[in-house]
């Protein structure tokens, strides 16, 4: 199959080689910091393509890069617990989904960019949850987390400051992560693949942007250790940031002219 057999029939080269240009930037971001990927990928890649084409192109390479990571996630977090706040995501994933397939582009990407605004402030906050554990809590992190990926695949945030800001080692708060993300990813693939989500050209085109993706994490991974983690992550937030401004609707007549 060539190149062009991969990209959409409703999306240009130009803005296909875009989203790979995106998908590498952001992939780069994940690769140095662990994070940040969705938050800078969904805004600028719903500006050029369909929201509901971006949220599963980046479900389905997210979810095939992570795949590795569970078995050892699986032996090491906390299963009990990372069950409770799943039972959240069981909830949360089908709403974001529901919204993701009824509402217009436009209005998608404003709610998406609100999002990724309010999750960069979370970070930037640098927020951890210190309170008594309780399985309402877990739900309602677990849900709301489930709900922002169905929506957009940005349901990182929440989760990490959840599970960091418990009195636990690192690796068993890591593995949780981890753990609740591959199962939030399939609750995701099931409800994408019922709502038509996942389809031929989505598929198709994660063939093309999926080993551009992986080229960006294993370069972002490669600078990992040549400058302070608190540089990197200043980058990561920068870039989130302007993600965020760029991809506004407002600017579509300025920045990408129809």
């Amino acid at each position: 199959m060539s190149l062009s057999g991969l990209i959409p029939a409703d999306l240009t080269t130009s803005a296909a080689i875009a989203i790979c240009a995106i998908a590498f930037v952001s992939g780069t971001a994940r690769g140095v910091s662990g994070f940040g990927s969705a938050l800078i990928f969904m805004p600028l890649a719903s500006s050029m393509a369909a929201p509901k084409l971006v949220a599963a192109l980046l479900l389905i390479i997210d979810f095939v890069a992570a795949l590795p990571l569970l078995p050892n996630a699986w032996k090491q977090a906390d299963r009990k617990a990372t069950a409770v706040m799943v039972a959240g995501a069981l909830i949360g994933v089908p709403i974001g989904t529901y919204f993701l397939t009824r509402l217009e582009p436009v209005t998608t990407r404003w709610i998406i960019s609100g999002f990724v605004a309010a999750l960069l402030v979370l970070l930037l906050s640098g927020w951890r949850y210190r309170g008594k554990e309780h399985a309402s809590i877990s739900v309602g992190v677990g849900g709301l987390a489930g709900f922002c990926s169905g929506l957009a695949q940005t349901g990182g945030p929440p989760i990490v400051g959840y599970w960091l800001g418990r009195p636990i080692a690192s690796v068993i708060a890591r593995a949780n992560i981890v753990l609740f993300f591959g199962a939030s990813d399939f609750f995701s693939a099931v409800a994408y693949a019922v709502s038509g989500l996942i389809n031929a050209d989505a598929i198709k085109f994660s063939l093309l942007v999926g080993p551009v993706y992986a080229v960006g994490v294993w370069f972002g991974a490669s600078l990992f250790g040549r400058a302070s983690e608190a540089v990197f992550r200043a980058i990561c937030y920068a870039l989130i940031a302007a993600a965020v401004v760029i991809g506004l609707p407002a600017l579509d007549g300025v920045l990408r002219p129809s």
